[in-house]
């Protein structure tokens, strides 16, 4: 206990000793301080991390209580310090284990709350992409042909002139190159955007040797006036069948029985035609009908519909490709994708299948 008695006339002397009620006033009321303290810290209690940072800066700050009555203890008289001392150490005690449990249990709280799922409630909805139709008819066009036994090859868009026009019987200043305007490299004009697929067909002859059944379905580019019709881009799938045997009548089963799976249509005609690599060769049509208006105008009142060439493989090409043609024999077939959409889905002009529009292409969401 702080020190008792009062002040008086020292009995040696006759003079006034120092006051010593201050002193015990003091070292009262620090000690009932203390205890104070211990109860509001006992009895503080909260779940929000800001008001528990501020009772530790109130109490363990570099200003807080603590350091305070530490600051204090040097004016406590020496038989008091005992108890001084340890109730000021429980103090510290009281206040670091009170900021701890408190910190984590609302850490604990806050995870709880930020992790927790309510199982019951129905799931946000995450908008979906639209497949673009340019791509929904290449893969329809793969999977028939698929059924059939061929498979895909792919090569490079930016070719050489032996794969995309020499190896095809289009030797330099052949006439039938002007029929397609080409994109050269302007730094080196052996090389340009490649104008068909069928330079995918060479790549594939120089490495297999027959049979050959293949497709190649890819972006080809030429020096077009952009319109509802044309683009300077645009996507091909082009067909190669080489075996013994291959004849006409096998190119036009063929070609029936993609009409029949693509369009649901049954009767085609093929009608003669010119193409370098191909001989002879012919534009095929399906009958379309008419039934519409449409109808009317996509096949300008004939009923019928251009959607491909074809031919039989000129026997040039197989000697470029060092394959016999006295041995093997095949056809050829080439349509353009973005064509075959705009007839599936009614699309009237080309130039919307490039733009990126959404509004345009959310109506793709639920096609195959």
């Amino acid at each position: 206990m702080c020190p008792q008695g009062r002040a008086g006339s020292s009995p040696v002397s006759g003079t006034k000793k120092p006051a010593l009620s201050g002193l015990i006033y003091f070292c009262e009321m620090m000690i009932d301080n203390i205890k104070k303290y211990l109860e509001e810290v006992k009895k503080f209690h909260s779940e929000k991390p800001e008001e528990i940072e501020a009772f530790r800066i109130k109490f363990a700050g570099k200003k807080g209580v603590l350091n305070q009555l530490f600051a204090e203890f040097k004016n406590v008289p020496p038989q008091e310090k005992p108890q001084y001392g340890q109730l000021l150490n429980q103090l510290k005690k009281e206040v670091n284990t009170k900021v701890k449990e408190l910190k984590n249990k609302a850490g604990k709280t806050s995870s709880v709350s930020k992790d927790k799922t309510d199982l019951t409630k129905p799931g946000f909805p995450h908008p979906l992409g639209a497949r673009h139709p340019v791509n929904i008819v290449k893969n329809r066009i793969i999977d028939i042909f698929r059924r059939i036994g061929f498979n895909v090859s792919e090569g490079p868009e930016i070719e050489d002139d032996w794969h995309n026009f020499t190896a095809l019987n289009l030797p330099e200043h052949h006439p039938a190159r002007d029929m397609q305007d080409t994109f050269f490299v302007q730094t080196n004009p052996d090389y340009l955007l490649r104008t068909h697929t069928s330079s995918v067909q060479i790549r594939y002859m120089e490495k297999h040797q027959p049979p050959i059944r293949t497709i190649s379905p890819g972006r080809v580019y030429r020096n077009e006036d952009i319109s509802a019709r044309s683009h300077i881009q645009f996507h091909q799938v082009e067909g190669l069948y080489i075996d013994t045997n291959v004849s006409f009548a096998d190119l036009k089963q063929t070609l029936l029985y993609f009409t029949r799976e693509m369009f649901g249509k049954s009767q085609i005609r093929l009608r003669p035609s010119y193409f370098p690599f191909t001989e002879p060769s012919a534009e095929v049509d399906i009958y379309w009908g008419l039934e519409t208006e449409t109808d009317y105008r996509i096949t300008k009142g004939t009923g019928w519909l251009e959607i491909m060439g074809a031919g039989m493989v000129d026997p040039n090409v197989l000697k470029n490709m060092n394959i016999d043609p006295d041995k093997y024999s095949g056809f050829a077939f080439g349509m353009g994708v973005e064509r075959i959409a705009m007839l599936l889905y009614q699309i009237p002009d080309i130039r919307m299948l490039f733009e990126n529009d959404i509004r345009f292409l959310e109506q793709f969401k639920h096609s195959l």
